[in-house]
């Protein structure tokens, strides 16, 4: 479905756009010549407000027009009641927002936190640009991206309009096959299957010219260090922080292969969505994005002895994950009709 490429400008949410993936990826977004308008909302409680944030990104000698929103927390106000210019003829929505797991907070915790933060927003993008792709950030992915699918089925719209972006980890294993191999970064595409989270998280590393010339038995480490990435940066940020750089340099990848589909030019990565290819109906793979978001969902393809081991382990962990998010949202939407 090759189109010839147009002067379209789109129109971009970025939900959580003053936090700290929000701020790199909104800058990233606002870059993108195919982006007219871009919209940053957060809520009146972030460290910088949503207003400055697109103050100072409106400065930037780009096409853009940078606009804010806020909602302030305690007013009880909905994005779905309050925030119809932010979302109104939006292309695609980018949701960098929820808590991040703080000392003893559990995933049960941290799940049922952030999947509140998501369904408030999915919600307003049923009302108000239900045609949107909608790029999901909001940990754990595995378990939020089947809840927020769920959403919109239950209001009769296409689940394949959400997709929970994985780009990271494929960021992270084309740069460490680089590492090893000096192959130039524009000549490596490593798929990176499965979910989002630990174990989940399957680089097919045998898939790349450059990652297949990796000996075998420096694989399973590759592997466990794509897998803990996340985990580097935590420590380094000393309790400070994650990943929040090189998370929305991995967004706004994702973000702009969406937009050139949508402006006729198809581009494939790999992201994680409602999926047949698998027994699991959630699973991260390539997708072809075009004119109207997912096009097409590839295959796994060939798999190597090691990768078909770690498949049915990476399979194990997801399936517990989807069942998490989907219990835990039919439990927020009996709590919310009481």
């Amino acid at each position: 479905s090759k189109m010839a490429p147009s002067d379209r400008k789109f129109k971009v949410c970025i939900c959580g756009g003053a936090g700290g993936i929000g701020q790199p990826l909104s800058m990233l977004m606002a870059m993108d010549d195919r982006v007219g308008e871009l919209s940053v909302y957060d809520l009146t409680v972030s460290a910088v407000p949503a207003e400055g944030v697109a103050t100072d990104l409106a400065h930037l000698n780009m096409g853009s027009r940078v606009r804010a929103f806020g909602l302030d927390p305690k007013s009880g106000d909905k994005p779905k009641d309050k925030l119809k210019e932010c979302f109104v003829g939006a292309d695609l929505v980018l949701i960098p927002a929820g808590v991040p797991r703080k000392p003893g907070m559990n995933r049960s915790d941290l799940l049922k936190i952030n999947l509140g933060i998501a369904k408030d927003l999915v919600e307003a993008c049923t009302k108000f640009c239900p045609g949107a792709v909608i790029g999901l950030i909001v940990n754990p992915v595995n378990s939020v991206v089947p809840a927020m699918c769920e959403v919109y089925r239950r209001h009769g719209l296409d689940p394949k309009k959400i997709v929970g972006i994985t780009t990271l980890d494929v960021v992270r294993a084309n740069k460490f096959v680089h590492e090893i191999t000096g192959v130039k970064t524009s000549d490596i595409h490593v798929p990176v299957i499965g979910g989002h989270a630990g174990a989940s998280i399957l680089p097919l590393f045998s898939q790349d010219p450059a990652g297949a010339k990796i000996p075998k038995e420096l694989i399973p480490d590759l592997d466990k260090r794509v897998q803990d990435a996340g985990t580097e940066v935590v420590n380094a940020k000393a309790g400070k922080g994650s990943a929040t750089l090189s998370m929305a340099y991995a967004g706004a990848m994702f973000g702009k292969a969406v937009l050139a589909g949508l402006d006729g030019e198809p581009r494939t990565e790999c992201a994680y969505v409602q999926s047949d290819i698998t027994d699991l109906p959630y699973f991260a793979s390539k997708v072809t994005f075009g004119p109207f978001g997912v096009e097409e969902i590839h295959p796994l393809g060939k798999l190597s002895e090691h990768e078909e081991a770690r498949l049915v382990e990476a399979k194990k962990q997801l399936k517990g994950e989807i069942e998490d998010g989907l219990k835990a949202l039919d439990a927020l939407y009996s709590g919310a009709k009481l």
